[in-house]
């Protein structure tokens, strides 16, 4: 019950990450495209669409993170792993989640305080149009949480393998 509900927020959640994400590179493709046009073709660079930009690009690294994750996207070097058995496989991820769960402990506690302090500090772009950091720095920890969730989930599952319980991987 537990397994299928964790399932199911994983899976809904990073369906919206990746609508999120399609936005995002629509939105870089659009205003990077207008920048250069703006800037070499016009002589009029804008003041605010490469910080923009940067923020939509670590946004994108957020969204299209916990995407690529939950749809097992990511690439791997599967030069052990690949040809191994389903249990074998499980007891590798098993031995390699602890360092997964201390980097994303780690990510969550760090990136909070870091969103915190700019929040407190009120940081903005040291541009000529000001535009807020902190809504950007609260995207880390709380794409660290959403990435612990669908971690958890895979390390449930490979215990859940690993003591015969759960045949597909």
């Amino acid at each position: 019950m537990l397994m299928r509900g964790l399932e199911a927020t994983c899976a809904a959640v990073s369906a919206v990450m990746g609508r999120i994400g399609w936005v995002l590179i629509l939105y870089c493709m659009a205003f990077g495209v207008s920048d250069v046009f703006m800037r070499y073709v016009l002589n009029e660079p804008s003041m605010w669409i490469g910080t923009s930009l940067q923020a939509a690009m670590v946004l994108l690294a957020c969204t299209g993170g916990v995407y690529a994750l939950q749809h097992d996207s990511f690439v791997k070097l599967d030069l052990f792993y690949a040809n191994a058995r389903t249990r074998t496989k499980a007891l590798l991820d098993i031995a390699t989640a602890p360092v997964a769960f201390l980097f994303l402990a780690v990510l969550i506690w760090k990136g909070y305080d870091a969103a915190m302090l700019s929040l407190k500090l009120k940081q903005v772009t040291p541009t000529a149009v000001p535009i807020p950091i902190y809504p950007i720095k609260f995207a880390i920890p709380l794409t660290g949480v959403l990435v612990f969730l669908i971690v958890l989930k895979q390390f449930l599952r490979d215990v859940r393998t690993v003591l015969g319980r759960e045949t597909q991987h």
